[in-house]
């Protein structure tokens, strides 16, 4: 087994740098017996490794190689199956169980004991050893329960080491040595005791001369002796120096520690000194307010501009000297507290001082706007408010700090300021209306038809002078269709375009001034009192309600913080409502005057609002001016559907005269100057929609009406209302070129086109009449089967009968006919259409086609017989001709 052990170490472990420590020959339990060996090694190197390895003979030689390894540490249960009896078997459980059947009991214990051995050195794992005898672990109990010192542990590591490293290997040199000895004995290796003899002998030789060396060297032994009693002498007398000095030293040391104490306290009382040094400069940094500043805060002038600056800056350095983050315990300290006190009391006195200042501000500003309202009370223009608004700017960051420190006083400017402006702009606003309502009517004397008294030109607010104005106005509307009906005319309102213009041109100017009017005082607002525009508070809450009644924000804020308020820019537009509340009020009323005057003025009102409304809600969609406008388009817009509706009303309720012929209506000529209007108004407007939406209802009302008229005429044939009618709507429409009414183009074509062909044929009706009569016998004949060219067999149709009624129509008496029909188509058509002569020319028309169909019967069914008309075609035209020209 030893020469196996060294052989496997040789060939196999030594290459890898791996040490043999136990090997056990086995073969697996149950199976064919094929020996292989267990093999217990560790790493050379460092960190140590302990590995089982698996080596078996090869098949193709006599060398062994090394199948499978197993890591220690992957070992969980080392099984000898039995503690008392003697067993060859034993499993290793490492990721599966492994059975052995070792080649004998020794082996296996010493490998077991080998690998416990092992793990208590390397690993100290808890790897389980079932029936395993105690003696075979005896160490085992020791290093279980009990605790030794690091040093003992260290000689028990050092005696497992000794037996696990039992085997030594030799080195190249020894290796060489005995070789060499062992080649100078030729018998060495067959007989072994002689050769063991020889070497005993020589070894005793060997040791007589080492007894004899010593024995010769022992004077120079006893020299050494004395010269080691000489050193320890000295030994003496160097300890008993040292003595004396450690004693003088430890004087030394304890004068020293004095001094090193007494240095400690010296650097802590530094130390303290430097801290408390550093204490007193940052609270007199930054807890003392200069004297120029006080003096600003206390007496500084509010009315310059230098004196504002000062006051701010002072303000500001106040801020910073209150908002000082203070250090633990500065807080109770009685100079801080005092200091603390004094900037609260300057705070209290300068807010006060400021919000005197500028509650005077604004009555001032309210008198002086005042003195400036008679000249603009000529012209349709609005005060400007900038010198007003350029002066207060200078107080934006003075009115931030009171923000920021009194919020109180903040709040009370901020009602005072609504207060006071929005009895000054509604001052303004009212008077800038009147003057437009003014210049809408005309004169004094005029506007007080549509309700203004006085130069003031206040709108009387009695609801029954509104119903009265309204049918005052439907039945104006309706007179004047009677008398469009009666003298022809198309005109559709009493004011003229100019009269539009001009109202247009006065809106306009309404709503250019109030818009630049109210963008300026938001954005004034904006900045003065330091609300933004775009963003809100941080943490606010937007369920909880803001309200404002006669002026009073409502709050509840800790510390004069407000917390419920949604935004500051609800703020904004709740303060823009307050101070411009007349503004929604009169531009209603406004309306209404326009919509009175002339219904019409609802396009030009709905086209210029929509156009304001786009533009505020570009700048910021919910804004105040934003809001107030979209509210008032709601109106326009109202009265916009309203005058459509008006309109369709009045096509409903049209009477015509049953003693004169119908002509053009009143309601489609209404509709072509509503159109032609409507065009003019609304191009490239934002509204287009509501258009063309007002466009489908009334083309369809004008569409029900006509008929309507048509069927109920006495004067007039139908055909001629209905083609003369639908004629005017599609020209109209074919001028106009209204996208969205070619569907009702279409239709407008077609009824005209039908109803004049309607109307030709039952004017014309039976030129020829017995011709016509003679005419259809003879078709009913060739209806029952007889043929064309047998008909003239026929007796009541033979070439006799055709031509005594053919002479019953010479040329003279059909011009005569003609002539009384142009007569009659003259009397049913209008003039303004100018019909005529396309009525006549279809005529003429249906006339020749009649009478080619005659010529081609005879052509037909009397074939040969010479018989012929008593005129022809070219003598229909020449009468028709010189009729039309002597009329």
């Amino acid at each position: 087994m030893t020469a196996i052990k060294h052989a496997l170490q040789r060939d196999i472990f030594t290459p890898n740098d791996e040490r043999l420590l136990s090997i056990v020959n086995v073969c697996k339990a149950g199976k064919k017996k094929r020996n292989c060996f267990l093999c217990a090694t560790v790493t050379t190197e460092r960190p140590v490794q302990v590995n089982v390895v698996k080596v078996k003979k090869s098949d193709k030689g006599d060398f062994y190689k090394r199948q499978t390894a197993w890591a220690l540490r992957d070992l969980a249960v080392v099984d000898a199956k039995d503690a008392v009896k003697e067993n060859p078997e034993f499993d290793l459980h490492f990721d599966k169980v492994y059975k052995w059947v070792a080649s004998s009991t020794v082996e296996k214990n010493t490998f077991i004991s080998c690998i416990w051995k092992l793990n208590q050195r390397y690993l100290r794992k808890k790897i389980d050893f079932t029936n395993v005898s105690s003696q075979l672990l005896e160490e085992l109990p020791k290093v279980a329960e009990e605790s030794v010192p690091s040093g003992e542990n260290q000689s028990v590591a050092g005696g497992d080491e000794e037996a696990v490293d039992e085997y030594q290997e030799l080195n190249a040199r020894e290796e060489q040595d005995i070789e060499i000895m062992m080649e100078g004995c030729e018998y060495a290796i067959s007989n072994a005791e002689a050769f063991a003899e020889k070497l005993s002998r020589e070894l005793q030789v060997l040791d007589g001369a080492n007894i004899q060396s010593i024995m010769a060297s022992e004077k120079q032994v006893n020299i050494l002796m004395k010269l080691l009693d000489e050193a320890l002498k000295e030994v003496d007398q160097i300890e008993i120096k040292l003595s004396s000095y450690e004693e003088m030293l430890q004087s030394v040391k304890e004068q020293m520690d004095q001094i090193s104490e007494s240095n400690h306290l010296i650097h802590l009382s530094n130390t303290n000194n430097v801290k408390l040094l550093s204490e007193i400069e940052f609270l007199v940094n930054h807890m003392d307010l200069a004297k120029g500043h006080i003096k600003a805060l206390q007496e500084g002038d509010l009315t310059s501009s230098r004196g504002i600056e000062a006051c701010t800056n002072a303000a500001d350095a106040l801020l910073q000297c209150m908002n000082v983050a203070l250090r633990p315990g500065h807080d109770m300290l009685h100079a801080v507290k005092q200091q603390q006190q004094r900037f609260s009391d300057l705070r209290e006195q300068f807010a006060r001082r400021l919000a005197s200042h500028l509650n005077s501000v604004f009555v001032q500003q309210g008198h002086d706007q005042s003195s400036t309202l008679a000249q603009h009370s000529v012209e349709l223009t609005l005060p400007n408010h900038h010198p007003f608004h350029r002066d207060l700017l200078r107080y934006a960051k003075l009115m931030e700090w009171l923000k920021n420190t009194d919020y109180g006083k903040y709040e009370g400017l901020t009602k005072n300021y609504m207060d006071y402006l929005s009895r000054l702009y509604e001052r303004e606003i009212k008077d800038f209306f009147e003057v437009a309502k003014i210049k809408m009517t005309g004169t004094t004397k005029e506007g007080k038809k549509f309700g203004l008294h006085g130069s003031s030109g206040k709108l009387t607010g009695s609801t029954s002078s509104l119903n009265k104005l309204s049918v005052q106005s439907s039945g104006n509307r309706r007179s004047q269709s009677s008398s469009l009906l009666d003298m022809g005319n198309m005109s559709a309102s009493d004011l003229d375009v100019a009269d539009r213009t001009k109202f247009d041109k006065i809106f306009e100017q309404v709503l250019s001034e109030l818009e630049p009017l109210c963008l300026a005082e938001q954005d004034f607002i904006s900045k003065f009192f330091k609300l933004q525009q775009h963003q809100g508070i941080s943490g606010s809450t937007t369920n909880e309600a803001e309200e404002m009644d006669g002026g009073n924000l409502s709050r509840s804020y800790p510390s004069g913080v407000p917390q419920t308020i949604s935004s500051e820019k609800d703020m904004i537009r709740q303060m823009m409502t307050k101070i411009f509340r007349c503004i929604e009020p009169e531009l209603n009323n406004l309306i209404a005057l326009g919509d009175k005057i002339d219904s019409f003025n609802s396009l030009y009102m709905l086209v210029k609002m929509s156009h304001h409304v786009w533009t505020a809600q570009n700048v910021d969609p919910a804004s105040f001016l934003s809001t107030t406008l979209g509210n008032v388009l709601v109106t326009v817009k109202r009265n916009f559907d309203k005058c459509i509706s008006n309109q369709m009303k009045q096509m409903d309720e049209v009477k015509i005269s049953k003693k004169s012929k119908v002509g053009i209506l009143p309601f489609v000529a209404e509709f072509e100057e509503f159109a032609g209007l409507a065009e003019s108004i609304f191009k490239n407007a934002e509204r287009r929609g509501d258009l063309d939406k007002a466009y489908i209802k009334l083309i369809r009302a004008v569409f029900v009406s006509v008929e309507k008229v048509a069927n109920e005429s006495q004067k007039t044939p139908r055909d001629v209302v209905m083609m003369e009618n639908f004629h005017h709507i599609f020209a109209t429409l074919s001028r106009l070129k209204i996208s969205c009414l070619e569907a009702e183009k279409k239709e407008a074509k077609q009824k005209y086109t039908d109803h004049l062909q309607s109307y030709v044929i039952y004017s014309l009706g039976q030129p020829l009449e017995k011709l016509n009569h003679f005419f259809e016998g003879v078709e009913a004949r060739v209806a029952q089967g007889i043929r064309e060219e047998e008909v003239s067999y026929q007796l009541a149709f033979n070439k006799q009968e055709l031509r005594k009624v053919i002479k019953e129509y010479p040329g003279k008496e059909v011009k005569k006919g003609l002539d009384n029909l142009y007569k009659k188509v003259d009397k049913h058509l209008c003039e303004e259409e100018n019909l005529l002569q396309v009525v006549w020319h279809s005529m003429q028309d249906e006339f020749i086609r009649q009478y080619k169909h005659f010529e081609g019967l005879i052509a037909r069914c009397y074939p040969g017989s010479g018989i012929t008309m008593e005129f022809t075609i070219q003598d229909i035209l020449d009468y028709c001709s010189s009729i039309a020209q002597s009329h």
